[in-house]
């Protein structure tokens, strides 16, 4: 495969990170996180999310949501999400068996959920025959891209912890959402009273690992239990410190994400104005949705990678990554004019 616009998750690992990882080869180090590679990536989540930060390694991004709403939850309790959420669609049922807990869908706008469709099943509380709700996860950006702005995500943090409830981020594109904000994640995550954060690396230059963020000691006691009957407690666990260190250090994450943005942008405004396709979402990160015909798609995937979003209305998605090149999106544009 040459170049994807399938996933960021097709890229490769960034050179800085494969540094990192050969750094942490040289020596002998203790395992299961007491190595000096994590305390030093503990310090340096702390130096980017506040000391509040309490961060725990895990291998994937499944394995950061589940077990973070596992923490969050009992079994009886409901997980409120927009329909659209990756833990809804894209998990294999994993949060509903690894938690024992009920996903209950919500309408979305743009992939967003608003107050006033969160309340609207913030109900039964007390009432033995009605699971209780307990978490609201969101994502930023979400799945189609689009940003909560922090006053947004402040507003439904406030309405969970009105209802003795918690809110829960998927942020596997986190530093995507960051370099498009304009602003440190601490500002729209930590300061707008976020709970738990699944903070993600392998969609922007990480070659394997993400995060699990809590934001209270009390959340986060049980968590070193949870993770290990989890799965997800890594004997090496240096190998992925070392790469959170230096992909927050001095800002590679925003680096990188800054760039995949810029080529989605860029790809936009090199597809407007060409017959046959519509840009149908806004473009906020690094991802592009287009409707195109059906006869189109199924020539352009002969000589390109990507997904179809909806078969139905002909919408396709086109991401964009780390080290997607201008040269890149000019022949994937050539070839469509050219398909045209």
């Amino acid at each position: 495969m040459k170049h994807s616009f399938g996933s960021d998750n097709h890229s490769g690992a960034a050179p800085e990170i494969l540094e990192a990882i050969a750094e942490a080869n040289n020596d002998f180090q203790v395992a299961y996180g007491e190595d000096d590679y994590t305390k030093r990536a503990i310090a340096t989540f702390k130096k980017v999310l506040g000391d509040s930060a309490i961060p725990y390694f895990v291998f994937n991004g499944t394995g950061a949501n589940i077990l973070a709403l596992k923490a969050l939850t009992n079994t009886y309790n409901s997980i409120l999400c927009p329909e659209s959420a990756h833990i809804n669609v894209d998990e294999c049922g994993a949060p509903e068996k690894m938690t024992g807990a009920k996903i209950i869908p919500l309408p979305p706008n743009d992939g967003k959920v608003t107050p006033e469709v969160v309340k609207k099943e913030l109900k039964g509380f007390g009432f033995q025959h009605h699971s209780q709700p307990k978490v609201l996860s969101i994502s930023q950006p979400t799945e189609l891209g689009t940003l909560y702005k922090p006053e947004e995500i402040k507003a439904l943090a406030d309405l969970m912890h009105s209802h003795n409830g918690y809110l829960h981020v998927d942020g596997s594109r986190i530093s995507n959402a960051a370099a498009s904000l304009g602003l440190p994640i601490k500002e729209f995550i930590t300061d707008q009273g976020v709970d738990a954060l699944s903070f993600g690396g392998t969609k922007n230059g990480l070659l394997i690992g993400e995060a699990v963020v809590f934001f209270k000691e009390d959340l986060a006691n049980n968590f070193l239990y949870i993770r290990k009957q989890g799965g997800q407690l890594f004997s090496k666990n240096r190998f992925i410190a070392a790469q959170f260190d230096a992909f927050l250090r001095d800002g590679l994450n925003i680096k990188l994400a800054s760039h995949s943005n810029s080529m989605a942008k860029y790809l936009e405004s090199e597809l407007k104005g060409i017959k046959d396709v519509i840009i149908s979402r806004p473009v906020e990160t690094n991802v592009v949705f287009a409707i195109i015909p059906e006869i189109l798609c199924k020539k352009l995937m002969e000589k390109h990678y990507f997904y179809v979003w909806d078969k139905e209305s002909g919408e396709v998605r086109w991401m964009c990554s780390f080290n997607t090149t201008k040269e890149d999106i000019d022949n994937f544009v050539y070839d469509i004019k050219s398909l045209i």
